[in-house]
């Protein structure tokens, strides 16, 4: 009879995974010992795998080549990070590691590119494409930016108002774009995109403001969905609509010469998950090159904006159980050693979902449970997993530890959280430890941060001059 947790998972899934597996019955990720980590660092715990980042861009660089390579396609391929996704310095430096470029969102990613070529990991000839509203002072340090010597920075425009900003500012030759405001899945509570100009717009606005401007000159036409690259009839409508306003730009604007397919790839959520990224790729600039060829004019130089691709399944948490709560006859509550709300908001704002595993006692029975976090607060709890609309859990023992982790968390979470701030019910923040290989593949951890203490919190608040 099959009722261990190792049973559970054998059924449910293809097992152990690429990332996964177990040794002497205990889990892996990414060949890291795991409860290894915990006996050293305790928990709460957060953790970030640097080469992963690495992998994942070279993996998106060589999906993109070979369909190049397939199609005999013209233009180039660019890769650029989102630096919202995650802002830290050491993703930022494995990032550029890679030879790519970057995506800011506001004022302050421009003094983060200063500093960065302060110390030498990016120079003035990487593309910087500038997305989000742009109030005066974002406007002007990237016009800072342009006056140092980055002829590569390029602002997105959303909208005349920041458009007029840059043509009354600008001192030198600037290259711009343009965001077409794509419209949003039928289950959006609104019609169209806030951000951008809408398709049938962008030609007209483009005759209007830019045409006869001899300082800002038009290069990129700026696509996003908000739900991602996705092999759904929605996407592949939009991509179409998105192919019909470049083609038809392309014709009154010589200058125009890059596509950028913003929305990222999505990334792996449940052990369950499938995706064909090389197809998603290869039909993508399928599509861009028959629209072209139809309308007679050069394929686009292609500029994607990947971030959670890029950090998210760099990253995890792990958690000790504190105790098991029985609420009633069938409610088993598992309570955590930290919060959802303050270490993983996305699971309480938004219903995300990531893939939590058992780090130890898979030859344990199983039994469904709920997890609960630290805080008084009703909605600190996570209780699905998408596979099965339920949480399996190997079957709790009060005089028997039992740590679980969540993983692919790399992308927002600190951010989103509030890190090294205020936490709800003042939840401290994990201690953060960065794991990265030596020459000769052997794991190095080193901390990054420490749990945050009392008097860091009071001091927050006030209680100490």
């Amino acid at each position: 009879m099959k009722t261990k947790y190792i049973d559970f998972v054998e059924q449910q899934f293809n097992w152990p995974q690429e990332e996964f597996r177990l040794e002497n019955e205990q889990l892996e990720f990414h060949n890291i010992p795991l409860m290894e980590l915990v006996k050293k660092y305790g928990t709460p715990l957060k953790f970030t795998y640097l080469p992963k980042i690495s992998d994942n861009i070279q993996r998106a660089k060589k999906w993109f080549n070979n369909a190049r390579t397939e199609l005999n396609y013209e233009g180039e391929y660019h890769y650029c990070y989102c630096t919202k996704s995650s802002h830290f310095r050491h993703v930022l430096e494995e990032v550029l590691k890679n030879n790519v470029h970057l995506e800011t969102s506001s004022a302050y990613d421009i003094d983060l590119i200063k500093r960065l070529a302060t110390m030498k990991k990016l120079q003035k000839t990487q593309w910087i494409i500038c997305n989000g509203f742009k109030k005066e002072e974002y406007v002007d340090r990237i016009l800072d930016l342009r006056a140092d010597g980055y002829e590569n920075i390029m602002p997105v425009i959303d909208n005349s108002y920041e458009l007029e900003k840059f043509k009354q500012r600008s001192e030198v030759p600037l290259k711009v774009g343009v965001r077409i405001a794509s419209e949003e899945e039928p289950k959006f509570e609104f019609y169209t995109s806030r951000l951008g100009i809408g398709y049938k717009y962008v030609k007209k606005f483009y005759q209007k403001y830019l045409a006869d401007d001899d300082k800002l000159e038009l290069k990129m036409l700026h696509f996003f969905i908000n739900s991602g690259i996705k092999d759904t009839a929605y996407y592949w409508n939009e991509l179409n609509k998105c192919l019909k306003v470049y083609c038809e730009l392309k014709q009154v604007c010589p200058s125009l010469d890059s596509l950028n397919i913003g929305g990222g790839f999505p990334i792996k959520t449940s052990l369950a998950f499938e995706f064909d990224y090389q197809y998603m790729v290869t039909e993508i600039l399928n599509q861009v090159k028959q629209a072209c060829e139809y309308a007679e004019i050069p394929v686009p130089h292609i500029y994607t904006e990947f971030g959670s691709f890029t950090v998210g399944e760099s990253g995890g948490a792990l958690f000790k159980i504190l105790h098991q709560k029985d609420q009633n006859d069938r409610e088993k509550w598992n309570m955590i050693d930290s919060s959802f709300m303050t270490t993983l908001p996305d699971t309480w704002a938004i219903n995300r979902r990531f893939i939590m595993l058992p780090l130890n006692n898979w030859k344990e029975n199983y039994e469904r449970v709920f997890l609960g976090g630290l805080t008084c607060d009703s909605d600190d709890y996570y209780n699905s997993e998408q596979h099965v609309n339920a949480i399996y859990m190997p079957k709790f023992y009060p005089d028997q530890d039992q740590y679980i982790g969540f993983f692919n968390t790399g992308a927002y979470q600190e951010t989103l959280g509030g890190f090294g701030g205020i936490h709800h019910c003042l939840v401290p923040s994990p201690r953060h430890i960065l794991i990265e290989k030596d020459a000769k593949g052997k794991l190095k951890y080193r901390e990054f941060s420490h749990e945050q203490r009392p008097k860091e919190v009071l001091e927050i608040l006030g209680y100490y001059d």
